[in-house]
C-alpha cells in the first residue's frame, strides 16, 4: 500500500511580511475566545513557524512498521543535534490520534532542512470504520480523505471493505490533486467526484431490486473557510486578514452543512470543521443548523473520543465587526443598507432556553498557542430524525426540497432561488447533460460482464480463485482494446451503475492488470499492477513465489538481477515457472523479529535467466526502508552515493521481452487516470547505503 507523510511549515519568501494586524488583534480581544490573561501567549504563538507535525500514512500493518523503523532509529539519530543554537527536540506522539501514527516535533521547516541529518530524517519518513458509507464533502487536497480510506482498510487482509469513500471538490484541477493523493493508497474502496457541495446530487443505490436514495453514516465537511487559524504557515493572511471575509463566506458555509446533514443517514454522524476561529464560520453556522433541523440535529460531545487534546469549548455569545470597524450585537442594530452582507443567521439565537438547549459548548475551538499548533474548530453532529423540511413532504417527493420551502428559507439560508439543484425526485428525468461540459472530459467507466472473453486467459494464467468478482473489474473505453483493467467495491459498482448521469466521476477504482503487447506469447496479455496487488493476491493461486528480506532487497536495488541472485527457496520456485507476469511475496517471520512483521506483496516479471520487480520508485523506497535499507536523495532529488547497485555480472543489458512495452503503459497511465505521479518502476532512482 502507499504510504506518504503530512509536514506542516514554513515556505520560503516570507521572511519581510510584518507579522501585524490590529484588526485581527482587536476583533479577537473583543470576542473573548481565547482565556483571560493569555492574549499575548496566543499572539506570540500566532507568530512562530508552526512546528513541523508527522503523520504516518498507509495501511496499518505498513504503518507501524515504518513507525517502529522511525522510533528505532531516526529519532533516536537526532535526539542531542542541535541547529543554529536550538536543541532538536525528539519528536512526541500526540496523545489524541490513535496508535502513535501522528506525531509532533519542535522544528519548523526551515529548520529541518538546514542540517543533512534532518533532512535525512525528513525523507525517512514514507511519503475503526468497516462497512461504513461516507461522503466527504470538500475533499482537496485530500489528507482528510487519505485518513478516511485508512481507516476503512483496517484490516489488510479484507481486499473490500464493505465501505466506501465518495471524495468531492467543487474545483475541477483540485480534483486531480485529490486523485493524487488516494491513489497512493491503491484502495478500490474510493471515488473522486466534481461537484459544488452545496448542490451534491442525490445519489440512487439498488436494494433488494428497487432503486433507494442513498444516504451515508459519516459526513465530513470540512468547508472552505477565511483560514485565520493557518496564519502560522499561510503568512498572507496577516495582511489579507479582515472581517468581510468570514461574512462573504457563512451564507456558504451553512448551504453545504445543510447539504451534508440532508445526505446524512439517521443515526450517522456529520463533522463540521472550519480552520478559522471566527464564530461567525463556526458556532454562527452550527447554531443556525441546529435551529433548523428543530431536534433532527443534536450536538455530540466529542472529547472522550480525542484524548490529551487541548481545546476550548464553543461559545455562546458573540458579535460582528465591519471592516470599517462598526459593531454589531443583534440583527436588530443591523441598518438596512448592510441586510445583503449580514444575515440574522451570523448572530447568536436570541431565545435563551432555546440557546442553552443547542449545547454550543460541545463544540471544540483549538488554539495555537495551548499545544503548539494551528487553529481550528470542529463540531460533530448526529442526526436523529429526518430533516424536518424531507419529514413534512410525501414520501415520493422527499428526496427533493420543494422550490416554495426554498422561498421561504432565503431569510435563513440567504441563497437565491434555483441556485442549488438540490434533491430530484426519483422520477424526475435525469439533469441536464450539460452538466457534462465542464472540465476535464473523463473516459467512461465501462464494466466487464461475466463472460467477457478477456477472462478465460486471466483466469487459467494466474488460476483466480472461483470466488473473483469478475463484475467488479472495469475497463475506461467502450471501444478498442482494453489497455487497463481497474476494481471497484460492489458497494461503489451499484453507485456508478445507477448514477452516470447524475454526478461527474474524475476517478475510480484501482488498476488491477495492465495489458503487455508481447505477453501473449507466455500465456496471457495482461501483467499485474502494483496499484493493485493488495486487492487481486488474495484470489490469485498461481505465478507466485515467496521471497525472503535478503530477496527484496536485491529485487528492489538491482535493475535485473540473475535468478541466481535469489536465495536458493526462490530460485528453486522461479525456475519452476514459465516467463511472464509473476508476484513476489515476503511472509513474515514470527521467530524473527528483526525482520518486517507484515506480509508485502511485489509485481514482478520472471524472464528467460532473470528476475524484475516492478514497483514505482515511491513504493520501492518505501518497502526498502521496511526491510531497513537506508535510502536518501539530494535536493534534487537524486539519490545519494551514485548509481542503484547493479547486478553482478549480468552481460544481458536489456529487459526481457514484454518488459519495455509493460513499462510504456504503467507510464501512460498517468494521462488517462488524471494522476500527475510516476508510474514507471525505474529502480536508477534508489541507492542502498
Amino acid at each position: 500500500a502507499g504510504s506518504g507523510f503530512n509536514w506542516l511549515g514554513w515556505g520560503a519568501g516570507y521572511a519581510d511580511i510584518v507579522k501585524e494586524n490590529k484588526l485581527f488583534e482587536h476583533y479577537y480581544q473583543e470576542l473573548k475566545i481565547v482565556p483571560e490573561g493569555e492574549f499575548e501567549q496566543f499572539m506570540e504563538a500566532m507568530r512562530e513557524p508552526l512546528p513541523a507535525t508527522i503523520r504516518i500514512t498507509g495501511y496499518k500493518s505498513h504503518a507501524k512498521e515504518i513507525l517502529h523503523t522511525l522510533k528505532e532509529k531516526y529519532f533516536k539519530e537526532i535526539q542531542d543535534l542541535e541547529v543554529d543554537g536550538q536543541k532538536i527536540e525528539a519528536p512526541q506522539a500526540l496523545s489524541w490520534y490513535p496508535d502513535e501514527l501522528a506525531w509532533h516535533t519542535n522544528m519548523s521547516r526551515k529548520i529541518l532542512r538546514k542540517s543533512p541529518l534532518l533532512e535525512k530524517f525528513h525523507q525517512a519518513i514514507p511519503p475503526n470504520l468497516l462497512h461504513i458509507l461516507i461522503l466527504d464533502m470538500c475533499a482537496a487536497p485530500g489528507s482528510k480523505t487519505a485518513q478516511l480510506i485508512e481507516m476503512l482498510h483496517a484490516d489488510m487482509d479484507v481486499p473490500f471493505p464493505e465501505g466506501f469513500v465518495i471524495a468531492n471538490d467543487v474545483d475541477n484541477k483540485r480534483c486531480y490533486l485529490l486523485v493524487h493523493q488516494a491513489k497512493r493508497l491503491n484502495s478500490p474502496c474510493i471515488m473522486v467526484v466534481n461537484h459544488d457541495a452545496s448542490c451534491m446530487p442525490r445519489l440512487l443505490v439498488e436494494q433488494n431490486g428497487k432503486k433507494d436514495i442513498l444516504f451515508y453514516d459519516r459526513v465530513l465537511c470540512d468547508v472552505p473557510c477565511s483560514g485565520d487559524g493557518t496564519m502560522r504557515k499561510n503568512i498572507d493572511v496577516w495582511k489579507k486578514w479582515t472581517t468581510s471575509n468570514s461574512l462573504h463566506l457563512h451564507g456558504l458555509q451553512l448551504r453545504i452543512a445543510v447539504r451534508g446533514v440532508e445526505q446524512l443517514a439517521v443515526g450517522g454522524r456529520m463533522v463540521y470543521s472550519t480552520c478559522s476561529l471566527n464564530p461567525v464560520e463556526d458556532e454562527a453556522v452550527i447554531a443556525s443548523l441546529l435551529e433548523k433541523s428543530e431536534g433532527a440535529l443534536e450536538l455530540v460531545d466529542a472529547s472522550a473520543d480525542l484524548p490529551g487534546l487541548k481545546y476550548m469549548p464553543g461559545i455562546t455569545s458573540w458579535k460582528l465587526m465591519t471592516k470599517e470597524g462598526q459593531w454589531y450585537s443583534d440583527w436588530s442594530e443591523v441598518p438596512t443598507s448592510r441586510h445583503t452582507q449580514i444575515r440574522p443567521t451570523m448572530f447568536p439565537p436570541t431565545d435563551q432556553e432555546k440557546l442553552l438547549s443547542m449545547k454550543l459548548e460541545r463544540c471544540m475551538r483549538i488554539l495555537p498557542h495551548h499545544q503548539n499548533t494551528g487553529g481550528f474548530f470542529v463540531a460533530v453532529l448526529v442526526k436523529k430524525a429526518p430533516m424536518p423540511w424531507n419529514r413534512r413532504q410525501p414520501k415520493n417527493e422527499r428526496a427533493c426540497i420543494s422550490v416554495e420551502m426554498w422561498k421561504n428559507s432565503l431569510s435563513v439560508f440567504a441563497i437565491h432561488p434555483g441556485h442549488c439543484g438540490h434533491d430530484l425526485p426519483c422520477s424526475s428525468p435525469p439533469p441536464s447533460k450539460k452538466m457534462k461540459l465542464f472540465g476535464f472530459k473523463e473516459d467512461p467507466f465501462v464494466f466487464l460482464t461475466e463472460d467477457d472473453p478477456v477472462f478465460p486467459p486471466i483466469q487459467a494464467f494466474y488460476d483466480l480463485s472461483p470466488d473473483f468478482p469478475k463484475l467488479n473489474v472495469l475497463t475506461r473505453t467502450h471501444e478498442g482494446k482494453k489497455r487497463h483493467l481497474y476494481m471497484v467495491s460492489k458497494e461503489l459498482r451499484n453507485v456508478l451503475l445507477n448514477n452516470s448521469e447524475r454526478m461527474k466521476v474524475i476517478n475510480t477504482g484501482v488498476k488491477v492488470w495492465s495489458r503487455n503487447n508481447d505477453g501473449e506469447q507466455f500465456g496471457c496479455a495482461f501483467r499485474l499492477a502494483q496499484e493493485g496487488i493488495y486487492t487481486l493476491y488474495p484470489y490469485i493461486r498461481a505465478r507466485v513465489i515467496n521471497i525472503s528480506v535478503e530477496d527484496v532487497k536485491i529485487l528492489l536495488t538491482e535493475e535485473n538481477p540473475f535468478l541466481s541472485r535469489l536465495g536458493d527457496d526462490a530460485h528453486a520456485q522461479a525456475k519452476k515457472l514459465e516467463m511472464g507476469s509473476i508476484v513476489l511475496r515476503y511472509q513474515p517471520d514470527p521467530n524473527d523479529p528483526s525482520a518486517p512483521q507484515c506480509p508485502i506483496e511485489l509485481c514482478g516479471w520472471r524472464g528467460k535467466t532473470s528476475i524484475r520487480a516492478f514497483v514505482p520508485r515511491n513504493e520501492r523506497l518505501h518497502y526498502l526502508r521496511m526491510v531497513g535499507v537506508e535510502v536518501f536523495r539530494d535536493k534534487q532529488g537524486k539519490k545519494e552515493g551514485g548509481a542503484a547497485a547493479t547486478q553482478e555480472g549480468n552481460t544481458e543489458g536489456q529487459e526481457e521481452p514484454g518488459q519495455e512495452a509493460a513499462t510504456e503503459q504503467e507510464g501512460s497511465d498517468t494521462e488517462q487516470n488524471g494522476s500527475a505521479e510516476s508510474k514507471t518502476s525505474d529502480s536508477k532512482d534508489v541507492s542502498s547505503t
